[in-house]
């Protein structure tokens, strides 16, 4: 039986001088994302530092991709940068890979280990590529052994790796998918990678129809083994951001508000914890996962069992981060968004990694950020 998640007590603010507000938005949009209110617990800046970790996460309702650490005065510090419709994310202490609204991007570290930025930051990543998908809707992507991207191209039901002439090379489609065409038909949206390779996905619904999904969001779910295309569960509500770890097929059963795994034996759905919020993306560190919540959207996701279930527990939808215990399903640690900002969607964990900074590709600083190779003459 799934573990309601208590509200916490007590919590601390991230202070302005915390908070790194980008520079590469209009007047308008940047006060309208900036208009928020940031609590979190008091264990988390701790956790970071003694994990040794950060963590990354996305907002496409906003179109920004945040960056969380902690700074050299044991605060939290957050830095956000702007990145239209920022979804799917992965990265790691060198290198971060982002899908925007019409492209993906590949940021890179520049500072070596012995040096920091403005005395803080001991990580810049700096958009060096952005290659041009158009608007297919990139959801979640990963990182393949050949080192090639390979992300979920909702808007064509399929998997693909960014080509160097076109919009995208399809790899990948569900069986029951009759065509590559730009009909959002299953809502293909999760992907979990297992030693370089593609292996399970998520979808809202196996229609064949476009938009078909949508009338199949309370139980229509399905999650898909690539390699065979054999479907190994379903009866699920909006599944979203299957991975594989410790051995367990995980998943967010997102309609219900519930982080679980797949039972091995039947593939029904093993549900390990409810959370106040829509769920999506998922992340792994030791024994916590981390996992983003947000505020459901009116008109899309209403009339699921999470609705009933905020209802019965008299709680409200949180738009956050919330780490638990992948053995109690008991909060550890959160961090909560209050004003404009309503919707996250993907969260990676960067090992390594203290207080890192991006630069957006369309930032004032990005002008004059200028860093050269070591030359090999």
């Amino acid at each position: 039986m799934s573990k309601d998640r208590a509200s916490a007590e007590g919590f601390e603010t991230i202070a302005p001088e915390n908070r790194n507000v980008p520079t590469d938005a209009g007047p308008t949009a940047a006060a309208e994302a900036g208009n928020i209110d940031i609590s979190f617990s008091p264990g988390l800046t701790a956790f970071l530092a003694a994990s040794n970790i950060s963590i990354g996460f996305t907002s496409y309702q906003t179109g920004r991709l945040y960056l969380i650490g902690h700074g050299p005065d044991d605060k939290l510090a957050l830095h956000e940068a702007v990145y239209p419709q920022a979804m799917g994310l992965t990265g790691d202490a060198s290198r971060i890979y982002l899908g925007t609204l019409t492209q993906i991007v590949r940021m890179e570290n520049v500072l070596r280990a012995d040096q920091t930025a403005n005395a803080v930051h001991d990580k810049v990543y700096v958009p060096r590529n952005l290659q041009t998908t158009g608007n297919v809707d990139i959801h979640e992507l990963g990182i393949q052994a050949n080192g090639r991207i390979i992300f979920v191209n909702t808007r064509f039901n399929c998997l693909c790796e960014p080509s160097l002439t076109h919009s995208f090379k399809p790899l990948w489609k569900p069986d029951f998918i009759s065509q590559i065409v730009a009909e959002d038909r299953c809502h293909l949206n999760g992907l979990a990678m297992v030693d370089g390779k593609p292996k399970y996905v998520s979808a809202a619904s196996r229609s064949n129809e476009v938009d078909g999904w949508r009338d199949h969001r309370e139980d229509g779910g399905l999650i898909i083994d690539v390699d065979s295309n054999a479907i190994i569960a379903e009866g699920l509500s909006m599944p979203h951001s299957p991975r594989f770890h410790d051995g367990r097929v995980w998943l967010l059963n997102s309609g219900t508000g519930e982080l679980g795994w797949l039972d091995p034996g039947g593939g029904g759905f093993v549900p390990l914890a409810f959370f106040p919020g829509f769920l999506r993306g998922l992340a792994f560190h030791g024994e916590h996962a981390l996992v983003t919540l947000s505020k459901p959207r009116h008109g899309h996701f209403e009339g699921l069992a999470l609705d009933d279930r905020l209802t019965a527990n008299d709680t409200e939808a949180w738009c956050g981060v919330q780490i638990v215990s992948q053995d109690s399903g008991e909060v550890a640690h959160w961090l909560r968004f209050e004003g404009a900002i309503t919707e996250l969607f993907d969260i990676c964990v960067l090992p390594g990694v203290q207080n890192p900074i991006t630069l957006g590709p369309n930032s004032a600083e990005i002008r004059d950020f200028l860093t050269i190779e070591p030359a090999a003459i």
